[in-house]
C-alpha cells in the first residue's frame, strides 16, 4: 500500500477534549466523575483496538505503534489517558487543600505532581504521532494545530503548577496565539467558538503568570502574547508559519462550500453579541435557519403583501408553523444558554482551566440570554400579532359577503371573534411584561420607554375588545368602563411615545433594540386612529343604552316597575308566594319603623279606652313600644285547633288516610 492509497486520518483534540468535559462532570468542576468516565473510554478503546495485555497472570507486551498501523482509534486513546491522568492530578490538589486532609497534603501534593507529569508524557506521545501523520500527508494542518495547541496548554499548566512562571508564560501564550489565529482562519462559526472557549480558558493563568513574575501590565493579556508569542512561537512550534500557511490554503478549500455553518452576527444596540460557546453556535444556527425559512417566505410573497399590515399567507397553516420553528429553535438556544450560564455561576470562583467567563469589557453569558430571550418574546408577540390581524380582516370580509348577499348589518359579528381577539392581546401582554423585566432593556431607558408604549397600547386594545364583548349582552354600563380605562391608557400610549427620539421606519429586522422594532411598529398615526375608533363606540354604545331603557342602572321589568329582587331562599322556596316586602325589610331593620307603622296602623279600630294608675299617665310613652305594639297588634293570631279533631283518634283514625276516610 503506497502513502497516497492509506486512508487519511481525521482527529480533533479540541473538539473532542471539549465535548467530553462538558458532558461528563468538568462544567461542574466534578474531576472525579470525568477521570472515571475517561478510564471507561480508554478501556473500550484498548477492546475495540487489541491492545490489551492479555487474561490471567501472563503479561504479554504490546507491539509498539507505527505509522502504518496507527487509526485515529489511537490518539483517542492517549488524549483520553492524558485527561484521565490530568484530571487525577487537579483531583488530589484539591483533596489536599481539605483542612481534613492537613496531615497528608503533602503525599496527596506529590501525588498529583505525579499524575501531572504522566498526563504531559502522554501529550507528548500523541503530538509525536500526529507530526508523523502530518509528515505522511495522513492528517490535515487543523489537526495538528489543534494537537499542538493541547500539549502546549498541558505543558503550560504543569510549569504554572510547579511555580516555574517564566516558562508557563511562554507555553500559554504561544497557544493562545495559535488559538487566535484559529478564531480568524476558521471557516465555520463552531471552530470560531471551540477556539474562543479554550482561549477564554486559559487568560486566567495568563494574567496570573504575568502579575507573578512582576509585569506592570498584567490586566493586557492580549498585549503580553503578542509581544511574548512573537519571540518563541517558531522555537516551540516546529515549522509554525509553514503550517499556519498550510491551515489558510485548506480553509479556503472548504469555504468554497458555502457559508453554511456560518453564524450571522449578532447585533445589539450596534455592538456586537459575542457567542463564545461552541454548543450555543449549534442551536443559533438553527434559529438562523429558521429566520431565513421565515424571512424568505416575506421576500417570495412580493411588495403588494409587504405593504400590509398582516399578510394573507401568514395567517395560513404555513405561515403559522413557520413562526413555530423558529419559536422551538430560539426555545432550545434559551435552555441552552440558561445552563450555559447556571454552570458559571455554580463554578463561582473555582479552578481558572475550567472558566467559561469573559474576558473583561465583553458581554457575558447572562447578556446572550437575556437576548435570547428578547428574541424569543418578540417572535412570539410578532406571531400574535399577526394572527390577530388575519382573524379580523378574515372576519370583515366574511361580514361583507353576508351584508350584500343575504342583508345583514355590518356590524353583526361572531360572538366567539372577539374573545378570541382578547386572548391574543392578553398573550401579546404577557410577553410584554416580561420584556420589561430583562436586564439589558432596564439598562436601555429608550427601549424601556417604547416597549411600555406598546404594553399600553395592547392593554388599550384589550379594553376596546372586552367593551365589544359586553355590548351584544346589553350590559353598556360595563362597556363604557372599559371604554374609559381604554382612553387612560391611550393617553399613557402618547406619553410613553413623546418621551422617545424620532426613528427611522425599519423595513427589516437589524437590530432589535430599536425604539421602533420590526416585530411591533407604532408611531402616533396609529395612536390617533386608535382613539377614534374609541370615541365613536362610546358614543355608539351610549345611544344604544339610551334606546335600550333610558339609561336606567336598573333593567326594568316584564311590568314595567321597577321591582324588589328576592333573595335565593325565596326564589326556590317560596316561588308562587305574594311577599310583604316591605313588612320583611321593616323586621329585618332596613327601613324606617314609625312610617311603617302608621301605613299599617290606620285601619284598625281603636281600642277602648283604659283607665291607667296616675303614675303611669305621667310617665312617657316610649316611640319604640308604641311601633312594637302596633305591629303586635297588626299580626293575625294564630288559629287554634278545634276540639273535634282532637276528640279523633284510635286505629280508624289512623287507618283513615289510606282508604280516603276523613
Amino acid at each position: 500500500m503506497t502513502e497516497a492509497s492509506k486512508p487519511v486520518v481525521v482527529f480533533r483534540a479540541l473538539q473532542l477534549a471539549n465535548e467530553q468535559r462538558n458532558a461528563y462532570g468538568l462544567r461542574y468542576n466534578d474531576h472525579a466523575r470525568y477521570r472515571k468516565h475517561c478510564g471507561n473510554r480508554a478501556h473500550r478503546l484498548r477492546s475495540s483496538l487489541k491492545m490489551t495485555h492479555g487474561k490471567g497472570r501472563d503479561f504479554k507486551k504490546l507491539p509498539p505503534l507505527t505509522l502504518e498501523t496507527i487509526r485515529d482509534g489511537h490518539l483517542q486513546l492517549l488524549l483520553f489517558e492524558a485527561e484521565r491522568a490530568w484530571a487525577y492530578s487537579v483531583e488530589l490538589n484539591t483533596q489536599s487543600l481539605l483542612p481534613a486532609n492537613s496531615d497528608k497534603a503533602g503525599t496527596l501534593r506529590h501525588s498529583a505532581t505525579g499524575r501531572f507529569r504522566r498526563a504531559v508524557n502522554w501529550s507528548t506521545q500523541l503530538l509525536s504521532h500526529c507530526q508523523s501523520l502530518y509528515g505522511a500527508s495522513r492528517l490535515s494542518a487543523e489537526n495538528l494545530l489543534e494537537v499542538t495547541i493541547y500539549t502546549l496548554i498541558l505543558n503550560g499548566r504543569f510549569l504554572r503548577y510547579r511555580e516555574e512562571f517564566d516558562d508557563a508564560l511562554v507555553q500559554l501564550a504561544v497557544a493562545r496565539s495559535l488559538l487566535n489565529e484559529l478564531t480568524v482562519i476558521a471557516s465555520t462559526s463552531r471552530d470560531q467558538a471551540l477556539a474562543t472557549s479554550f482561549s477564554d480558558e486559559i487568560a486566567p493563568e495568563i494574567r496570573y503568570s504575568a502579575h507573578e513574575l512582576g509585569h506592570t501590565k498584567a490586566y493586557d493579556v492580549d498585549g503580553i502574547v503578542t509581544s511574548v508569542a512573537a519571540k518563541h512561537r517558531n522555537r516551540l512550534v516546529e515549522g509554525c508559519d509553514a503550517l499556519l500557511a498550510q491551515f489558510k490554503t485548506e480553509d479556503a478549500a472548504t469555504a468554497k462550500a458555502g457559508t453554511r455553518g456560518r453564524l450571522r452576527e449578532l447585533i445589539w444596540e450596534g455592538q456586537p453579541v459575542p457567542v463564545r460557546n461552541p454548543e450555543l453556535v449549534d442551536v443559533l444556527l438553527k434559529v438562523q435557519e429558521a429566520g431565513a425559512r421565515l424571512e424568505g417566505r416575506d421576500v417570495d410573497s412580493g411588495a403588494a403583501a409587504e405593504k400590509k399590515k398582516a399578510p394573507a399567507h401568514l395567517g395560513s397553516k404555513k405561515g403559522v408553523a413557520a413562526y413555530d420553528n423558529i419559536l422551538a429553535a430560539l426555545s432550545d438556544a434559551e435552555d441552552v444558554a440558561r445552563k450555559l450560564m447556571e454552570a458559571q455561576q455554580h463554578q463561582g470562583s473555582g479552578a481558572a482551566s475550567t472558566s467559561t467567563a469573559a474576558p473583561g469589557g465583553t458581554r457575558d453569558l447572562h447578556f446572550v440570554h437575556a437576548y435570547i430571550v428578547y428574541q424569543l418574546l418578540s417572535r412570539r408577540i410578532q406571531r400574535d400579532l399577526l394572527l390577530l390581524s388575519a382573524l379580523l380582516a378574515s372576519s370583515q370580509d366574511q361580514r361583507n359577503a353576508k351584508s350584500i348577499s343575504a342583508k345583514i348589518k355590518p356590524e353583526q359579528v361572531d360572538a366567539r371573534l372577539y374573545p378570541a381577539v382578547v386572548k391574543l392581546l392578553d398573550s401579546v401582554l404577557q410577553s410584554l411584561e416580561q420584556m420589561k423585566a430583562l436586564s439589558i432593556v432596564d439598562d436601555s431607558p429608550d427601549l424601556a420607554s417604547a416597549i411600555e408604549a406598546r404594553s399600553s397600547y395592547t392593554k388599550a386594545r384589550r379594553c376596546l375588545y372586552l367593551a365589544r364583548c359586553y355590548a351584544p349582552l346589553k350590559r353598556f354600563a360595563e362597556a363604557l368602563v372599559l371604554i374609559q380605562h381604554a382612553h387612560i391608557h391611550i393617553r399613557e400610549t402618547g406619553t410613553s411615545l413623546s418621551l422617545l427620539p424620532p426613528s427611522i421606519p425599519q423595513t427589516a429586522p437589524t437590530d432589535p433594540s430599536s425604539v421602533n422594532p420590526a416585530y411591533f411598529l407604532l408611531n402616533t398615526t396609529d395612536v390617533e386612529s386608535f382613539q377614534a375608533d374609541i370615541n365613536a363606540d362610546a358614543l355608539h354604545y351610549k345611544r344604544d343604552w339610551f334606546a335600550f331603557n333610558g339609561g336606567a342602572a336598573i333593567a326594568e321589568t316584564g311590568e314595567g316597575s321597577i321591582g324588589h329582587k328576592k333573595p335565593l331562599f325565596f326564589n326556590i322556596a317560596l316561588n308562587y308566594v305574594e311577599l310583604d316586602m316591605d313588612t320583611l325589610l321593616v323586621r329585618a331593620g332596613k327601613q324606617p319603623l314609625l312610617a311603617t307603622a302608621k301605613a299599617t296602623a290606620a285601619p284598625v279600630p281603636a281600642p277602648p279606652p283604659i283607665t291607667k294608675a296616675p303614675s303611669q299617665v305621667a310617665r312617657k310613652a316610649d316611640p319604640a313600644s308604641l311601633e312594637r305594639k302596633a305591629i303586635e297588634e297588626v299580626r293575625p293570631s294564630t288559629p287554634k285547633p278545634s276540639a273535634n279533631v282532637q276528640a279523633k283518634g284510635g286505629l280508624g283514625n289512623l287507618l283513615g288516610g289510606w282508604w280516603g276516610k276523613s
